[in-house]
């Protein structure tokens, strides 16, 4: 697994910027917002009401 759910959003993007779609499909508008640059993607999913594993499947699956 490349992606962990200790990255932040911002390390994500930053390291993966193919995935961008798959945050918006999850509702997750939040690439370009301050705190992404030190909230987990754990953290994220928390605020979002999202599933980490699930999202962490999709990035996953959506990178080389």
């Amino acid at each position: 697994m490349k992606i962990t759910k200790d990255m932040t959003i911002g390390e994500l993007v930053r390291d993966y910027p193919e995935v961008l779609n798959v945050l918006f499909d999850f509702g997750m508008g939040c690439v370009g917002c301050p705190s992404a640059q030190v909230e987990t993607i754990e953290e994220a999913c928390g605020v979002h009401g999202l599933d980490v594993n699930e999202l962490l499947a999709a990035l996953n699956n959506s990178v080389k």
